[in-house]
């Protein structure tokens, strides 16, 4: 009963455009647990039971979220699946502080990806070239890794397929575009048998796996080791800088602010206004402008 009403729930929305890679994994192994404890249908005390063998709050947290979807779902068709109630587990995973990166440090970054073989090697051309393009455009790493031929246009990048499911273009500046056209000219020459932008050494398309081990011996030749109180620079910091820098660069009237904000949130791809709301938060530079301007708004308007 309960895996039949697991298909029926994931097939929904799958049609709707969401991926669940995560949420079935999660929800299969819910569905055994609560098997083997005999139940038919979800019992709310088998879902905290099991959400609880996560080792973190925050992972019970998010545990139980999922079935409290699966749940709701499944109640609706038959009110014998109990719904679990939230709050059960309270903690928040906090977001981690982004590193910002300075722009002398992107360029250590790119000068370092010499020592990662002869400098004529494609692994070279290729790392700068990437971390060039992260930096410029504050696009995720599957998003890159994911580019073809025929998505770099003279109109700039078609993103497609994203994190939610929508395609967008970006805008590429003239010199970030003439540097990509140079790299894919010497990059066809490598390899014609792929249509990939990016490719490994061994003739396929560049893997999350591939690159995260390459970019910590990066960080580390280029001096920028995790130190303590600092937070650690990752891949996904090159996006956080970009739009800190976007959203620093804004004029500082109402009105620019928000149609600004607007624009940052579509070319960044974010699917809630609140995911480009937090580069506010995230940036001291920015909260410090946020502050002063608050500060002008109450002196211009005491009574």
């Amino acid at each position: 009963m309960l895996n039949d009403a697991l298909d029926t729930y994931l097939a929904v929305r799958r049609a709707a455009g969401f991926d669940l890679v995560d949420d079935e994994r999660n929800l299969r192994s819910f569905v055994r647990f609560a098997s083997a404890q005999s139940d038919n249908y979800v019992v709310a005390d088998t879902a905290i039971a099991w959400a609880r063998q996560a080792n973190a709050e925050p992972q019970r947290g998010n545990r139980l979220k999922k079935v409290i979807r699966f749940a709701r779902f499944s109640h609706a068709a038959d009110a014998r699946h109990e719904v679990p109630p939230q709050g059960v587990f309270c903690a928040q995973r906090k977001r981690p502080t982004p590193y910002l990166y300075t722009e002398e440090e992107i360029e250590r970054l790119m000068a370092q990806t010499a020592s990662l073989g002869p400098p004529s090697s494609q692994r070279v051309e290729t790392y700068r070239t990437l971390i060039g393009l992260l930096a410029a455009t504050g696009m995720r790493i599957g998003e890159a890794i994911g580019l073809c031929f025929h998505d770099v246009t003279a109109d700039g990048l078609l993103i497609r397929e994203t994190k939610f499911h929508k395609s967008r273009m970006l805008p590429l500046h003239p010199s970030t575009q003439a540097a990509l056209e140079q790299y894919i000219r010497r990059r066809r020459q490598f390899m014609a048998t792929d249509d990939h932008v990016f490719v490994s050494s061994r003739h396929r398309p560049l893997t999350h796996d591939a690159i995260y081990p390459t970019f910590i011996k990066l960080l580390t030749a280029a001096g920028l080791p995790r130190l303590p109180g600092q937070p650690r620079p990752r891949l996904i910091d090159f996006r956080h800088t970009f739009a800190s820098n976007a959203l620093l660069a804004c004029p500082t009237s109402r009105d620019h602010v928000g149609n600004h904000t607007l624009a940052l949130m579509t070319y960044l791809g974010h699917a809630h206004p609140r995911s480009t709301y937090w580069y506010f938060e995230s940036s001291p530079a920015l909260m410090n402008d946020i502050v002063q301007l608050c500060e002008q708004f109450i002196e211009e308007n005491k009574p």
